[in-house]
């Protein structure tokens, strides 16, 4: 069998996930905090047929060798962790990390997820939570039932006004959480991203000091998916799977032929 049926075989299925990964991201392109995605191409093994460097006939060594390579895979995909850019909304449950960090969220089996998601809303009893599923932001916030404003400071500082009160009152402290390689997070959907061995263990922190984006209230991150990146690279992808298609197309009208001369 001709090994180029196998190898462009391989770029048909690199590229095949490839443009899934893309696809992902275009249909992300408005979820708020979404990170977006590349696939990580690598080569296969090669058929080393003559070595570099070999010695040759006339005693001399081959200044170049013989190998054939296998083709290629995707072995990853990789989040891209940049910042997105600022939606005002003047919620004042909306929350904006400007620089990196996330948001700690608790997990109903008691575990923590992380999220740069900041669209938060209240649980019947004034918890701040998120939005679909309803888990509750870490530290936990409750707000009173009789407020009439809520603050929150670029430091996570959480303070409300209340009725017959004439100085806000702090009820809680909002912190965020880095990691030495957020790349390494396990995105698990719902806009959450769980710790895995080499993310490295969650650093909790004040919003403002170093390593810590400061927090922006009444603003949102939108997706970092840009839609013409995107649109050009399924161009690409399209491209690069049409050319191993013809690759096939031609290998096969060539055992074709022989098959008919012979």
């Amino acid at each position: 069998m001709n090994a180029a049926l196998w190898i462009s075989k391989t770029g048909l299925d690199a590229q095949t996930k490839d443009i899934a990964v893309i696809s992902n991201n275009l249909a992300n392109a408005s979820t708020i905090g979404f990170k977006k995605s590349r696939a990580v191409f690598e080569d296969l093994l090669y058929q080393n047929i003559n070595q570099p460097g070999g010695r040759t006939a006339n005693d001399s060594e081959a200044p170049s060798g013989l190998m054939l390579g296998a083709g290629t895979k995707v072995v990853a995909t990789q989040k891209i962790h940049t910042q997105g850019d600022m939606l005002t909304t003047d919620n004042s449950l909306d929350l904006m990390i400007q620089g990196e960090g996330f948001f700690e969220i608790l997990m109903p089996d008691g575990t923590s997820a992380f999220s740069r998601n900041g669209q938060f809303t209240m649980d019947e009893e004034g918890n701040m939570v998120t939005p679909g599923a309803g888990y509750a932001l870490q530290p936990q916030i409750t707000i009173p039932e009789d407020a009439l404003s809520i603050v929150i400071s670029q430091d996570g500082e959480v303070s409300v006004t209340q009725q017959g009160q004439a100085e806000p009152a702090v009820i809680g402290q909002i912190n965020t959480v880095n990691f030495v390689n957020p790349t390494g997070l396990e995105p698990i959907g719902q806009n959450l991203f769980t710790e895995t061995g080499v993310s490295g263990a969650p650093q909790e922190g004040v919003p403002g000091l170093e390593g810590f984006g400061m927090l922006v209230q009444g603003s949102l991150e939108t997706s970092n998916v840009n839609t013409t990146e995107e649109l050009v690279n399924l161009i690409e992808s399209q491209r690069v799977y049409e050319m191993n298609s013809k690759v096939i197309s031609a290998v096969d009208e060539m055992l074709s032929y022989i098959n008919q001369q012979l």
